[in-house]
């Protein structure tokens, strides 16, 4: 601003320093000098005079060749001039006027320049009126678009590979669409739905379903655009998300990477995040049972999730989301070639994608697709797969990207994970290539037996795998962490080991007792163990029912 107004001094002053310039230039210009009588003579008699001009007590001459001459106008015979020249009369001094002609233009300019400068200050107040000043803030210039509600398209037909989850979201959706019948009975439907799983299997997309097969207002929002860095606005954006989804009830909430908002208290402290955990926790409190609304959540990071979210009557029911197997990957890019043309035997693309996802397929049709056209092709054809595949899995290809010796060896590991969890009663739906869909113990008060048989889940594979081949593979660095987190716990916290005081001893014992009693148990049931790994490298996952069909069929 000071910089501004600089400017605007030094443009006046040259202003007025050139006008001074101009109005001496004209006044040396114009200005006469005196002659006498005879010279006075000299021109009439030559006739070089072209004008003449009293002013005042002079008579002002100017020549044909544009000199000024000044005469007094005693003893000049004006008869005889005016028989030569015309005469004019000024009653004023020309230069006189002339400057005060060029005063008045120059306070005219001065003063639209002034003019100028009032309204720029004039816009400039008003655009600081509008920006916070540095060190504050205003709430609705830092908060984000206004929350609006979408009405998804996206039904349940066009989410494939997700049949367990069509099941349990089944009866939100017929809530949503009749109320009154849940009302009329009694039945309380559970206020939050906590949708648990590996990036890109769909979980958005299955909110957007839910949404979709109820046609009611579906309301997205991310975790991270409840995380501000200034106090109150994480909790004030919670308050709005929850008074617009009420306004337009029956509706969706669909909350994604709810863990960037809903993390355990305590540890690095984060008044901001706190603040704004605890509104959510007092909205969904605050829910009336006819409000109509249903929150859906997303996190593949459950285990970080404060425990106040996962109490009942918050998300007390949870939807676990794995990796499709091959019939739902087959089903999934069926999905996706629908509108394309292609020449594909989508069996074959489905075996050799172990481990992606459904926004993973996706991509991998769109580059085959992409594919095709460069090579000039008229149609997507399997070759194209192949040729784009290790693009697609960039990266990851040494873990989800498996050869036939490899598929063998981590069939016989999640074999071993699911009998053992079948047998030591973890909870479980299916067991794939690589996930285990092994559940959290959701209990108040565990027990150490709880405890060490999901100790023994976490070796079953490792101690499997070592019998079977006698050697030890990579792929056990996940499990083997969870069961040291786990022992650690028991003794540093729980004081579970042979004494009160932790010590590392009572860990190693706990781990080490663990594995020779799932060693035996393993070597006992040999048989089912390599039934169950044969299906899963068939099937690439195994249900519970399954499971329990071939251990009842074996003995």
């Amino acid at each position: 601003m000071q910089i501004t107004k600089n400017k605007k001094i030094i443009i006046a002053l040259s202003t007025f320093i050139v006008l001074l310039a101009l109005f001496g230039f004209a006044y040396y210009k114009n200005s006469a000098s005196y002659i006498d009588y005879n010279k006075l003579n000299s021109l009439m008699a030559n006739d070089d005079i072209k004008s003449a001009q009293i002013d005042g007590d002079e008579i002002v001459l100017k020549t044909y060749e544009g000199e000024r001459y000044k005469i007094a106008k005693e003893g000049v015979d004006i008869k005889k001039l005016l028989e030569k020249v015309p005469l004019k009369v000024t009653q004023n001094n020309t230069f006189l006027s002339d400057l005060l002609s060029g005063v008045i233009l120059f306070l005219m300019i001065f003063a639209f320049i002034l003019y100028l400068r009032k309204k720029d200050l004039q816009v400039r107040k008003k655009m600081e009126e509008k920006q916070p000043k540095q060190g504050a803030f205003d709430l609705d210039t830092i908060m984000s678009s206004p929350i609006k509600p979408a009405i998804s398209s996206i039904k349940f037909k066009d989410v494939a590979g997700i049949e367990e989850v069509k099941e349990e979201l089944s009866e939100i959706v017929d809530f949503l669409k009749n109320p009154s019948k849940y009302r009329n009975f009694g039945i309380k439907l559970p206020k939050g739905v906590l949708l648990v799983g590996p990036p890109g299997v769909g979980k958005t997309m299955i909110a957007k379903a839910v949404a979709g097969e109820a046609s009611v207002p579906f309301f997205y929002q991310s975790g991270s655009s409840f995380v501000q860095i200034y106090v109150g606005i994480g909790a004030k954006r919670v308050r709005e998300l929850f008074a617009y989804a009420k306004k337009y009830a029956p509706s969706i909430i669909f909350i994604d990477e709810i863990d960037a908002v809903g993390k355990a208290r305590g540890g690095f402290r984060n008044d901001e995040r706190e603040s704004t955990l605890n509104q959510l926790l007092s909205e969904m409190d605050g829910f009336e049972d006819s409000s109509g609304v249903i929150v859906i959540a997303a996190t593949n990071k459950i285990e970080v999730l404060d425990e106040a979210l996962l109490r009942s009557g918050r998300f007390d029911r949870r939807v676990f989301v794995s990796l499709p197997n091959k019939e739902e990957r087959e089903a999934i890019i069926n999905i996706y070639l629908k509108d394309k043309k292609h020449k594909v035997y989508t069996k074959n693309i489905a075996e050799i994608t172990v481990g992606f996802s459904g926004a993973a397929l996706s991509t991998l049709v769109n580059e085959a697709a992409i594919n095709a056209l460069k090579r000039g092709s008229f149609y997507i054809e399997e070759s194209d797969f192949y040729a784009v595949r290790d693009k697609v899995l960039l990266g990851k290809k040494k873990v989800l990207s498996f050869s036939d010796e490899e598929k063998e060896i981590q069939s016989m590991y999640q074999a071993a994970k699911a009998l053992t969890a079948y047998w030591f009663g973890i909870k479980f739906d299916k067991v794939s290539i690589i996930n285990d869909g092994i559940k959290d113990i959701d209990k108040e008060i565990e027990s150490k037996s709880q405890m060490l048989s999901k100790v023994k889940v976490y070796l079953s594979g490792s101690v499997a795998t070592e019998l079977f081949y006698q050697d030890k593979f990579s792929n056990a660095i996940n499990d083997l962490q969870k069961a040291k987190d786990l022992a650690t716990m028991m003794v540093d916290k729980y004081g579970m080991g042979n004494t009160i005081y932790p010590n590392k001893l009572d860990i190693s014992n706990i781990l080490e007792e663990a594995k020779e009693e799932i060693r035996k148990f393993l070597e006992s049931y040999e048989k089912a163990l390599k039934r169950i790994s044969d299906h899963i490298i068939k099937n690439e996952s195994i249900k519970k029912e399954e499971l329990k069909e071939i251990v009842n069929d074996i003995f």
